[in-house]
């Protein structure tokens, strides 16, 4: 019906003497006709039926609707995929249509980019030409470039690196002009924001093999500053300098830290505290570990960080608080037994602060081994780590002649007081 109606609007035209505008070509007829066919079947995503009038309006009337050049790829995508045989001679006409978008419609860096984007995912060999093309779009559009010809451009880059024809530096360079266009985007261009932040996702992870640490704090310190209230950037670089063990600097803190007051999280919080006991800021690290128990729900999880912050507590040599912690970590953990050995540790931290003679800090190993023996009770995974420690400490205990001149005998129950306050059985180390 709709055929018919499109044959009777032209010849209604041309019976009143209305001649068809240029655009149209020799045969305006057919141009309307071949045009509303395509369309029909395009919308319908009937693309094979919709090829022979698509054809004909390309060859014919080109100029009479941009839409020939923006759903002619689509076309040629789906024969590509479909005949694998005529794939190249589809990738060349593809690239014909875009060259003729650009001749009738202009916008020549919009559709560089089109063009580009589309040789180097159909056609990876071709690198070389894709990568020459997509700088001239980015060279052309700047701050208007599409996230996909972003993505397309660092991937020919990285592509043109392997086989050897540019260096890392370029891989740099290229990565740190395509991530500061897709940023300014993700911030300024609402309506398509989701798009760069997906391609950030990408040029991250095509990035990433060829950064190391010191690249990454100059490439993203500036950027840091400036994108303090974008969390997916900030989550982003986490991730990124994570993948390369790149933490013990102030790019990594900063951002962290950041990323913890926009969205406070239990990670997070232990991730500050682990920084801060770096540098060796005790009282601020047993802030922190305290906000990731407090904020954590899991109760595996919430025993790890009631863990981290009885070693902070541990190593600022606040015993009583660190052993307190640690069993807080085994009721929530019960088959776990590093909450036993971070008391073993504590207990043996201790020993100089607990002891006067060379027999009390022989002592205190009894209580040292005692909480190793319960650590490997109740977790068997941790017994061979559990049996060296014993093994080492054993060595330590008081000798017989020491117990003798003491007055007490090995199997006897003795009191280790100062802050520990446990009862443990006497054992000699000969």
């Amino acid at each position: 019906m709709k055929t018919n109606f499109f044959v009777f609007l032209c010849f209604l035209l041309l019976s009143l003497g209305i001649k068809a505008q240029s655009k149209y070509g020799t045969d305006s007829v057919n141009c309307v006709i071949n045009l509303s066919l395509y369309r029909e079947y395009y919308k319908q995503k009937n693309y094979d039926d919709a090829l022979k009038p698509w054809r004909w309006v390309y060859n014919n009337c080109p100029a009479s609707s941009s839409n020939i050049f923006k759903n002619g790829p689509m076309l040629f995508k789906y024969l590509i995929k479909k005949d694998d045989v005529n794939k190249q001679a589809y990738i060349d006409t593809l690239m014909m249509i875009h060259d003729k978008r650009i001749q009738y419609f202009g916008k020549e860096g919009y559709v560089l980019g089109k063009k580009g984007a589309d040789l180097i995912n159909y056609n990876s060999t071709s690198y070389q030409e894709a990568h020459s093309i997509l700088s001239k779009s980015i060279q052309i559009q700047g701050n208007s470039s599409e996230a996909g010809v972003l993505v397309a451009f660092l991937k020919a880059t990285t592509i043109m690196q392997r086989n050897g024809l540019v260096d890392k530096k370029t891989v740099l360079n290229c990565y740190a002009k395509v991530s500061k266009i897709n940023d300014y985007n993700i911030i300024n261009n609402a309506k398509k924001t989701k798009y760069y932040e997906q391609a950030s996702e990408i040029i991250e992870s095509l990035f990433a093999p060829y950064a190391n640490c010191d690249d990454l704090i100059v490439i993203f310190s500036e950027k840091v500053e400036k994108m303090t209230e974008d969390t997916d950037f900030l989550n982003r670089v986490i991730k990124l300098l994570d993948s390369k063990k790149c933490k013990n600097n102030n790019l990594y803190f900063d951002a962290v830290s950041r990323l913890h007051e926009l969205l406070p999280s239990a990670l997070l919080a232990s991730k500050i505290g682990k920084m801060n006991m770096v540098k060796n800021k005790y009282s601020e690290a047993i802030n922190f570990f305290k906000q990731a128990t407090d904020i954590e729900e899991n109760s595996n999880k919430r025993g790890l960080y009631y863990l981290e912050l009885s070693n902070a507590y541990r190593i600022s040599g606040s015993y009583i608080s660190a052993r307190s912690m640690a069993y807080k970590s085994a009721e929530l953990r019960p088959d776990w037994g590093e909450p036993f050995i971070s008391i073993a540790n504590t207990y043996i931290s201790s020993i100089e602060e607990c002891s006067s003679s060379d027999f009390q800090k022989a002592t205190l190993y009894w209580v040292a081994v005692d909480k190793f023996i319960k650590a490997k009770s109740v977790d068997p995974s941790i017994a061979d780590k559990a049996n060296k420690a014993i093994s080492t400490y054993s060595n330590y205990f008081p000798s017989t002649e020491m117990c003798f001149f003491e007055g007490i005998k090995v199997g006897q129950r003795y009191l280790i007081e100062c802050w520990i306050n446990e009862s443990t059985q006497v054992r000699t180390s000969d």
